[in-house]
């Protein structure tokens, strides 16, 4: 089995975005747990989750740009 560069370029980067939310979502349930999530704790994960959807979007036009170049 070959894999391409360019394969394993978008699996360490995405593998790398999708660890970094969990991280938040373990960091938001650890700061705002009061025998479950607080409603503070409720409006942050939204915004971790549109902060997760913006940064793969990003990511998704950056690692197309740079597969591109070459």
């Amino acid at each position: 089995m070959d894999i391409d560069r360019e394969t394993i370029v978008e699996v360490v980067v995405s593998v790398g975005a999708v660890g970094l939310f969990v991280g938040v979502l373990v960091g938001i349930g650890s700061a705002y747990n009061d025998g479950g999530l607080s409603a503070d704790g409720g409006l942050v994960l939204v915004g971790a989750i549109t902060a997760f959807v913006v940064l793969m979007s990003c990511v998704g036009l950056g690692l197309a740009y740079y597969l591109n170049q070459e």
